[in-house]
């Protein structure tokens, strides 16, 4: 065979979701390997906000995906991949929720909210290289996730898919099977609850700022007494 008739390697990053899910149906376990890489990150954080256990969650997304693998053909391209795939993921992260306790009561959940400030933008995006920044940023990821963590799970499952996937408001309700008003709603109390929580937290936080306490109170304390004298 002559070098220029030797094919070239598909570009798998290139394909849209239609061609790679054609690919899939056609056996081409490459393509579905793309559609991991595409789609992990998101499919983890949503089966994390429903689980609340990253270990859980990987299998939860696991499961799913050999779910997806094996129904692609019921892959219309009426919605994206992620989407189609959220489902999924969804599904099977509340059969196993629906195993462990009863279904949560929502409207229950909270009262009727008018404050709609966002709460501060989940760390990650963006940032410098500098070390001190870098460990700033990570304590207010922490913070932050212990607080998404104890949002109720409707309110959780929206927060991660609008203000940490950035979906929008029609891909969040068509992955939840919500009306747009229902997800609009959801994410405003959980903005509310999270603002309480990192408020309560933080407070706490800025009492203990600056501490001035033990040798260093002693020190200026005697400093200020020799001055006296």
């Amino acid at each position: 065979m002559h070098p220029s008739d030797t094919p070239l390697a598909l570009d798998y990053a290139a394909l849209d979701d239609t061609a790679l899910a054609h690919r899939v149906q056609a056996g081409d376990r490459d393509a579905f390997r793309q559609i991991m890489r595409r789609c992990n990150q998101r499919l983890f954080r949503v089966a994390r906000s429903v689980v609340h256990d990253d270990a859980e969650a990987e299998d939860v997304v696991q499961a799913a995906y050999v779910n997806a693998y094996e129904k692609i053909a019921s892959f219309r391209g009426d919605a994206s991949l992620a989407t189609w795939l959220t489902r999924v993921v969804l599904n099977e992260a509340h059969g196993r929720l629906r195993q462990r306790r009863p279904t949560m009561d929502i409207e229950a959940m909270d009262k009727t909210l008018h404050d709609d400030s966002r709460v501060i933008p989940f760390p990650g995006r963006s940032g410098g290289d500098d070390p001190v920044s870098a460990a700033a940023r990570a304590e207010v990821r922490r913070l932050l996730e212990r607080a998404i963590d104890a949002l109720p799970e409707p309110f959780r499952v929206v927060y991660v898919m609008r203000e940490i996937e950035e979906c929008t408001v029609e891909e969040t309700a068509t992955s939840l099977g919500l009306r747009s008003e229902t997800v609009k709603t959801r994410l405003h109390r959980a903005r509310r609850l999270l603002r309480a929580a990192l408020h309560d937290t933080l407070a706490a936080t800025v009492a203990g700022a600056f501490p001035f306490l033990g040798a260093r109170c002693d020190r200026m304390t005697e400093a200020v007494m020799q001055r006296l004298r």
